[in-house]
């Protein structure tokens, strides 16, 4: 019986080898051809958030700074420009990408700034932060009112 099924496995290995031998130049040929190009499943382009027109307001104006505080947020601004300037003849970064850099750039500067404020300057100008934000809300409370029928 061992010698029956020895038999049959050689016969079996044999045809299956002889089977492959024969269908590998049918696949070789078929694999000559190249490829046709996969369209890519579109993609709805990203959702981009609309650029406020306006600069945001200036946090420091109307402070009275000392001269050392004058040179600090000189010396603060030329260390950002360069930073800033990078960005903006970078030609690999698109426009969104670009705006978001710059305006990390200005938030950091702003925080430097803030950080050589006097306590007495820097509760001025979270006062004239809040009242701008209040002032806003307001406005978008203005515009997305109901009107009755």
């Amino acid at each position: 019986m061992r010698m029956n099924m020895d038999r049959f496995v050689k016969g079996m290995v044999v045809s299956s080898a002889f089977f492959f031998l024969c269908m590998a130049p049918g696949l070789n040929r078929a694999q000559s051809t190249p490829p046709s190009p996969v369209q890519a499943p579109r993609t709805a382009p990203p959702v981009v958030r609309p650029r406020k027109v306006t600069p945001p307001p200036d946090d420091f104006a109307g402070l009275k700074f000392t001269a050392e505080q004058k040179a600090k947020i000189d010396e603060i601004q030329k260390n950002m420009k360069p930073r800033m300037d990078i960005v903006v003849k970078d030609e690999k970064l698109s426009p969104e990408q670009k705006g978001a850099m710059l305006d990390g750039y200005r938030r950091m500067e702003r925080a430097q700034v803030y950080k050589v404020l006097t306590q007495e300057q820097q509760l001025e100008v979270r006062k004239k932060i809040l009242a701008e934000r209040a002032a806003e809300q307001q406005k978008q409370q203005g515009q997305t009112q109901v009107l009755p029928r």
